[in-house]
C-alpha cells in the first residue's frame, strides 16, 4: 500500500519520551537533564496531552484528540527490551517501503556506536483501529512484528537535546496490507511558523495537570513550529553548550499554550533574552486542539499534509518562564522539541529497503563481487 494523504493540515502534539511499561522499571533512556546557565534555569526530558483531557485507562477523554482511521493507522507502538527485566515503550511511523519504521534514536540506543537493545516489537493497529480506551500493548487484536535491525543516526550522543535523535527500525516481515504508510519531508521548506498534526501512544492527561495517566492509547493533536535553537534571533545563545555538547541548532520547538499570555513560554523566553515579541515568539495557541508532548510519544510523527515532517524528541521547561506548575510534566508552558526529517533525509533513505529495481541491481552487483572472490581463492593443497 502506498502512502496515503492526510485530509487535514492542522497542527501537532509534540511528544517526546521513552515510557517504561507498568510492570517493569523505568527505562534508563527516560533521561532527565537540568542546568542553570546565563541566568536561565531549565529541565529537559525524553519523556499527547491536550488542553482538555486526553483520557484515562477507562475514560476516552475529549474526542478532539481521538485518532481517525485509516489515516492514523500507520502510527505504531514500540516496545524495546533493554535487558531481560527492563523494557520501555515509544511511538513510530511506517515508511513507504513497508518494512521500515521511523522513530527517535533514544528509543533504541544510548548513543551511536553503543550496544543495541535485546529486541524491539512493533505493534500495528487492527483494520479500523482499536477502542479509544484499549492499550495497543495489551490488546489481542493487534499485529506484532519483531525488528530485525536498528539503524541509529551517526553523531547521536544520547543526550536529551540532540538534533541527531532519529532512527529507523527494520521489520522482520512486511507490515499488514491494511496499514497505511507515509512519505517524509526532504526539503524543510516553510516549516517554521507552520501548523502540524501529530499522533502518539504516550501518557494521557491535560495541560492543566500534566501527563498523569496510562500509555498505549493513540491520540492526535495540534501545535505550531515556533523556532529552532539555532535561530539567528538568539545570536548563538543556545548553541554554545547551553544544553550540553550535542548539536541542537536545527532542532525545532513548539510551546504548549492555554490561551493565556502568562503561560506563553515562547514569549516569556524571548522577553527574558531581551528580544522583541511578534507572532514568531508571542502567540497563545490553537485553542482546544493544542497539544504538548508526553512520556511514551517519543519517536512519533509530525505531519503536514500527510507527510512526516519531524520526529518527537524531548520536552523542556524553563520553570518560571511560563510553566504553569514549574515542573517538567507536559503541562502548559513547556516546550516540545522535534528532529526534522529533511535534516536526515539521506540517512533515512539509506536505512530503508531499496525499490525493487534498485534492489535487483544491488543483488546482481553483490553476486559479481562474490564470484570474483571465489576465483581469487587459492587452490587447496
Amino acid at each position: 500500500m502506498s502512502a496515503i494523504p492526510f485530509p487535514r493540515v492542522s497542527a501537532a502534539l509534540a511528544v517526546a519520551a521513552f515510557s517504561a511499561l507498568p510492570a517493569l522499571a523505568q527505562a534508563g533512556s527516560g533521561t532527565i537533564a537540568s542546568g542553570s546557565s546565563k541566568g536561565l534555569s531549565w529541565t529537559a526530558s525524553h519523556a499527547l496531552v491536550g488542553v482538555g483531557s486526553t483520557g484515562t485507562a477507562s475514560l476516552p477523554g475529549d474526542p478532539s484528540y481521538w485518532p481517525a482511521y485509516p489515516r492514523d493507522g500507520g502510527v505504531v507502538g514500540l516496545v524495546t527490551q533493554i535487558s531481560p527485566t527492563l523494557a520501555g515503550s515509544c511511538t513510530g511511523t511506517l515508511l513507504a517501503d513497508r518494512v521500515s519504521v521511523l522513530t527517535a534514536a533514544h528509543c533504541v540506543s544510548e548513543g551511536a556506536g553503543t550496544p543495541g537493545p535485546i529486541g524491539t516489537t512493533v505493534f500495528f493497529q487492527p483494520e479500523g483501529g482499536l477502542s479509544t480506551t484499549a492499550s495497543i500493548f495489551a490488546s489481542t487484536e493487534v499485529t506484532r512484528i519483531e525488528a530485525s535491525q536498528w539503524f541509529v543516526r551517526g553523531g547521536y550522543t544520547g543526550q536529551v537535546l540532540d538534533q541527531n535523535d532519529i532512527a529507523v527500525i527494520r521489520l522482520s516481515a512486511p507490515a499488514p496490507d491494511w496499514v497505511p504508510s507515509y512519505d517524509f519531508d526532504t526539503t524543510g521548506a516553510g516549516l517554521l511558523g507552520s501548523n502540524f498534526d501529530v499522533a502518539g501512544y504516550g501518557r494521557l492527561g491535560s495541560g492543566a495537570t500534566g501527563s498523569t495517566q496510562v500509555t498505549g492509547r493513540l491520540r492526535s493533536g495540534d501545535n505550531r513550529y515556533d523556532f529552532r535553537w539555532g535561530d539567528a534571533d538568539f545570536g548563538g545563545f543556545f548553541t554554545g553548550g547551553f544544553f550540553g555538547t550535542a548539536d541542537i541548532g536545527w532542532s525545532i520547538v513548539s510551546d504548549f499554550d492555554n490561551g493565556s499570555a502568562t503561560n506563553d513560554a515562547g514569549c516569556r523566553l524571548a522577553a527574558a533574552l531581551g528580544l522583541g515579541g511578534g507572532d514568531k515568539f508571542c502567540n497563545t495557541g490553537l485553542g482546544s486542539t493544542e497539544s504538548g508532548v508526553a512520556q511514551g510519544d517519543s519517536g512519533g510523527p509530525n505531519f503536514i499534509g500527510g507527510t512526516i515532517t519531524a520526529v518527537n524528541s524531548y520536552i523542556v521547561s524553563f520553570e518560571n518562564l511560563g510553566d504553569v506548575d514549574a515542573a517538567l510534566n507536559s503541562s502548559f508552558g513547556e516546550f516540545s522539541g522535534y528532529v526534522p526529517t529533511y535534516l536526515h533525509a539521506e540517512f533515512i533513505r539509506a536505512s530503508m529497503v531499496p525499490e525493487p529495481g534498485t534492489w535487483m541491481m544491488l543483488v546482481a552487483g553483490l553476486s559479481g563481487v562474490a564470484f570474483v572472490a571465489r576465483r581469487r581463492r587459492p587452490a587447496p593443497r
